[in-house]
């Protein structure tokens, strides 16, 4: 049995490099700061480069390396020249926070060809894209590292007008568990989060209308989530020594709504 080891040991980033799509707001803000705090170099993509600018100089002022780079997530090329440039910067990126994504509620008669396939084509196209490319280098350089794929509880339970963004999540689910199987003889894990709603500045307005005060009542824990309670999450499955026995696993972060009947 070995020593057991201290928990900043455990979540101890240093030597590894981190992408996380998405991150110029939101979620992924937050993802690419916990990262670049405990020791990974951080590559932060986005369409919006003049806040991915701004984040990449609050985690350089905060004492971390960060890269920022324009990536459409649904373009593959696009994707393929991140890591180009990632690698010619950083090396080897081992660590892939999968955040970029769409939501839109929708009646399903509603829906349009365009809304189905833009939202498929982030949530769920950009996702694989990614993933892929990111295991292609990998392989090639012979390195251990973790893929960490955003889905959602959408993609386990259902709700009304929200097929696309739950089809897409459902999907990330299944990819996770696909490409856990197939890359663990590699080291290479893969895994998932699924938040459940978690408050950011695109929904804080949201939740203080009664329809979103109503949804926080069928939430067991009466609230939504704040994106700091998603880092524990985060830095366990892109620890190797915390997480080196799991892949193909979903973490569910929601204050107990996706096992309640009362939604």
């Amino acid at each position: 049995m070995s020593v057991p080891i201290k928990a900043s040991d455990i979540f101890d980033l240093r030597g590894e490099v981190a992408l996380v799509t998405g991150a110029s707001s939101g979620l992924g803000w937050r993802f690419a700061k916990t990262l670049a705090a405990n020791g990974a170099k951080v590559v932060i993509v986005a369409r919006r480069v003049e806040r991915l600018k701004a984040l990449e100089q609050e985690i350089r002022a905060d004492g971390g390396e960060a890269l920022a780079l324009a990536v459409d997530t649904s373009d593959v090329n696009s994707i393929r020249a991140a890591f180009d440039e990632a690698e010619k910067v950083y090396g080897t990126i081992t660590i892939v926070v999968n955040n970029a994504g769409i939501s839109g509620a929708k009646p399903t008669l509603h829906v349009t060809e365009e809304d189905w396939r833009s939202t498929l084509a982030v949530n769920l196209d950009g996702v694989w894209f990614t993933a892929q490319e990111a295991l292609k280098r990998m392989v090639a350089a012979e390195k251990k590292g973790s893929i960490i794929n955003i889905a959602s509880i959408l993609g386990i339970q259902a709700s009304k007008t929200l097929a696309a963004y739950s089809a897409s999540k459902g999907g990330v689910i299944q990819l996770t568990k696909a490409l856990g199987v197939e890359f663990a003889r590699h080291g290479i894990r893969v895994n998932a989060i699924a938040p459940g709603y978690i408050e950011t500045e695109m929904n804080s307005d949201f939740f203080k209308t009664e329809k979103g005060l109503h949804l926080m009542r069928g939430i067991p824990q009466r609230r939504v989530g704040d994106p700091s309670e998603l880092d524990g999450a985060l830095l366990l499955l892109a620890s190797n020594k915390a997480s080196s026995f799991m892949t193909g696993s979903v973490v569910t972060v929601d204050g107990g709504q996706s096992i309640t009947l009362d939604h």
